[in-house]
């Protein structure tokens, strides 16, 4: 997934290399409290039914038993793949990716790489992105920072969109998320949830709101 923007590649930086202070002097990004878009998405309802709090609750107590030993394979594919899992992004205008090539011209910037997973416009290949996710099992390894990962995705996600509209992203770092918005040249990053507490709720009512705004996105587009 890839195109070109304006002018000639002169240099190339991977998701994994950026930090936010890369991002920000090159890109002249600028982080603030908060933004329009994420107070929106935080805020947004969404029913939780029994069966999903009950399945939420079981995946708590898994994850309280092995986040402090888990490596991030583990931390995916047990806990935050079964999340995404019964949220359910798929359909058949938009899909739930994961370790996907995503790469785009950005000013004189090829930025590329795998973001843990994106939520794309797209049933069987991502198309344009709409939201990108990282995980980690710690704050910083020597993979980089989730933080300005996700956020290089959502850079890459602005360019390549058709128009103008907030990109969204989370990064998970153990057993807390933090949301993150990207609009235009700012971006807001939320407080910190905890997954071992009733913030698991939480957490999965932001990502049902986030299925719902794409859904009527993609609807709006049809």
């Amino acid at each position: 997934m890839t195109t070109a923007i304006s002018g000639k590649v002169q240099y190339e930086k991977s998701f994994r290399d950026c930090t936010l202070r890369f991002l920000e002097k090159t890109f002249r990004l600028e982080e603030v409290k908060t933004l329009p878009s994420l107070d929106q998405w935080l805020s947004l309802p969404a029913e939780l039914s029994a069966f999903e709090r009950q399945q939420l609750i079981y995946l708590r107590e898994i994850l309280d038993f092995n986040v402090h030993d888990w490596n991030e394979h583990e931390l995916d594919s047990r806990f935050i793949g079964p999340i995404f899992t019964n949220v359910n992004f798929s359909s058949k205008k938009f899909n739930h990716f994961a370790q996907r090539d995503l790469e785009g011209i950005v000013e004189e910037y090829r930025l590329f790489g795998k973001p843990d997973g994106i939520i794309a416009s797209g049933r069987r290949e991502p198309e344009k992105p709409f939201f990108a996710f990282q995980e980690y099992k710690r704050l910083l390894d020597p993979d980089g920072d989730p933080a300005a990962q996700a956020l290089a995705a959502m850079l890459v996600g602005q360019y390549l969109g058709e128009q103008p509209r907030p990109l969204y992203g989370c990064y998970v770092v153990g057993y807390d998320w933090r949301f993150m918005t990207l609009e235009d040249k700012q971006y807001a990053i939320s407080h910190d949830y905890s997954a071992l507490t009733d913030d698991i709720f939480t957490i999965f009512r932001i990502l049902k709101a986030l299925k719902g705004m794409i859904s009527a996105f993609t609807a709006d587009r049809a």
